[in-house]
């Protein structure tokens, strides 16, 4: 006997499956694995649209469209057409507002965590798993026109930030670390020695003896009304690598949010008795560490490796008037430390992702010219424009790279010492970086955790009282702003994967919408021909 499924039981599944594939949506899908072609159709022409940040830097844009004449030598059937971006939030909004559209770019360079929520859509971006190993057209493949590095020859702990459940959906461009720009004058001028490892307890009180002033209200270090010994760039960066130095929770590899802890509490009392004294700001309220800097009015500027071209007495990208810069001597370290013995920063920096065409030959074009960006001669040439390091061994141990290195204070523009110092410091400490786990939702995690810091700092510099009930107050309020859990339901094991951008939103909701009616349109067919039948 055959059991008939009545009319509305029928709709009630159609409508439970549909509600299924809407909640679905939040996390990372599974994209199709993809199956690299046999061969590459030279026959055949294809244009491909490659997405990048230069950061305003005429020498990127120049390394980019260098790289990309090149590529069309060896390859005259692909056409590459490059579109730039000064921020890494409006690349990554466009591509959210892009994939609704099926009009993603074919190659872009983004960080792992917008990856991770650009996986969200379906078979949106390309696994890279098997492309990076394929004998023929993989890393270092027998059929690739050019001589790039191959997968053992990629930095392992560069390659690592690129894999997202278990995948990879990303390969390295460029990696930097956070570095201590500072001022040794006014630190020996104060009576200290700069350690070879900075400490926090080193970093604060020297911060607090700077704070000293004149009787005219005027600062004794540096006899200017403006002082502010100490300003962090990323705050989100300052909080993470405080948590993992203190091994201190902030997230899980599943997603599962730990930054609101008693760690994090006094972590932030700190800052915020430093922040009363006006031995602290931040990028955000203060502005840009390195002009504060460079006018002799900030000892302690923490800012990527990357950044290293504004910092200093003759850098080649000062911003701030000639009148007001002051002549000093710039030292480069590590960032401050709780443990010295056991050094941790994080490890940070563009990543390049292909985003999936109905084409595979357009998918394999796209993955060959991800690839010569690899090469020696552009991940060389670009890094030698900000303290960026090359991700690949075989670039970083060409004789053209330790040339460069080699050649620190030949000038104050190639070879600016201050910059050459800060990819020194990366190379050197490879093995003390970490990332952190991506997941869609981390991007809102890594908000959250400046955001703390950043409310803190604002909270002291209005005379607000930050004690307890405020922490509390501060912990609901930044955990509903970026939807995360409250440290309840954090430690209870419960996961919220952070907000998605309202353009995926309406994708996700439209892709939802769509399923349903697909499923109602088909349940009533099947009532209709049932009816038929009797």
């Amino acid at each position: 006997m055959t059991m008939k499924t009545k009319p509305h039981g029928r709709l009630a599944f159609g409508l439970l499956l549909a509600c299924t594939l809407l909640t679905g949506c939040h996390g990372s899908r599974e994209q199709l694995s993809f199956t690299v072609p046999e061969t590459f159709d030279t026959s055949r022409n294809f244009e491909i649209t490659f997405w990048a940040k230069n950061d305003t830097n005429k020498r990127q844009t120049d390394i980019y469209k260098q790289a990309i004449a090149n590529f069309e030598e060896l390859y005259p059937n692909i056409t590459v057409n490059l579109r730039l971006y000064t921020d890494y939030g409006k690349i990554y909004n466009d591509v959210i507002t892009n994939i609704s559209t099926h009009t993603t770019p074919n190659v872009c360079i983004s960080y792992p965590d917008h990856i991770a929520t650009y996986l969200t859509g379906e078979n949106v971006v390309v696994p890279l798993d098997e492309l990076l190993t394929d004998d023929r057209f993989g890393l270092a493949g027998t059929e690739v026109a050019f001589a790039g590095p191959s997968r053992e020859e990629i930095i392992p702990q560069f390659l690592k930030e690129c894999s997202i459940a278990g995948h990879y959906y990303a390969v390295p461009f460029m990696r930097s670390t956070e570095a201590c720009y500072i001022n040794k004058t006014f630190v020996e001028a104060l009576g200290y020695t700069i350690p070879e490892i900075l400490t926090w307890d080193f970093i604060w009180e020297v911060s607090e003896t700077a704070t000293a002033k004149n009787p005219d209200g005027t600062y004794k270090l540096n006899g200017q009304k403006v002082m502010i010994p100490f300003i962090y760039k990323s705050t989100d960066n300052m909080m993470i690598q405080m948590l993992r130095q203190k091994n201190a929770g902030y997230s899980t590899s599943a997603g599962e949010i730990q930054l609101f802890n008693d760690t994090t509490r006094e972590l932030l009392s700190a800052i915020a008795g430093h922040v009363k004294t006006g031995a602290f700001s931040t990028f955000k309220i203060s502005s840009y560490p390195a002009n504060f800097m460079n006018a002799g009015q900030c000892i302690f500027a923490i800012d990527s490796t990357a950044g290293a071209t504004w910092m200093g007495t003759n850098a080649p990208l000062i911003d701030i008037s000639e009148e007001a810069l002051v002549e000093f001597e710039t030292e480069v370290r590590m960032i401050p430390q709780f443990d010295p013995a056991n050094p941790q920063m994080i490890s940070q920096g563009p990543s390049i992702c292909i985003f999936n065409k109905e084409d595979p030959q357009e998918v394999l074009a796209s993955w060959l010219f991800t690839q010569y960006l690899l090469t020696n001669d552009v991940q060389i040439a670009y890094a030698q424009t900000e303290g960026y390091v090359p991700v690949t061994s075989m670039a970083q141990e060409s004789s053209r790279y330790q040339d460069y290195l080699n050649r620190a204070g030949q000038d104050n523009d190639t070879y600016y010492d201050v910059k050459i110092k800060a990819s020194q410091l990366l190379l050197d400490h490879t093995d003390h970086t970490f990332v952190t786990p991506v997941f869609n939702g981390s991007a809102s995690l890594r908000d959250a955790a400046g955001q703390l810091i950043e409310n803190v700092t604002k909270s002291v510099r209005r005379k607000q009282t930050v004690d307890g009930t405020y922490f509390d107050k501060l912990y609901q309020d930044v955990a509903a702003l970026y939807h995360l859990n409250n440290q309840a339901a954090s430690t209870a094991g419960k996961t919220d994967l952070g907000p998605l951008p309202q353009t995926a939103v309406i994708l996700l909701g439209s892709l939802a919408a769509a399923w349903m009616l697909i499923l109602l349109w088909v349940i009533v067919r099947q009532l209709k021909k049932r009816e038929g039948n009797h």
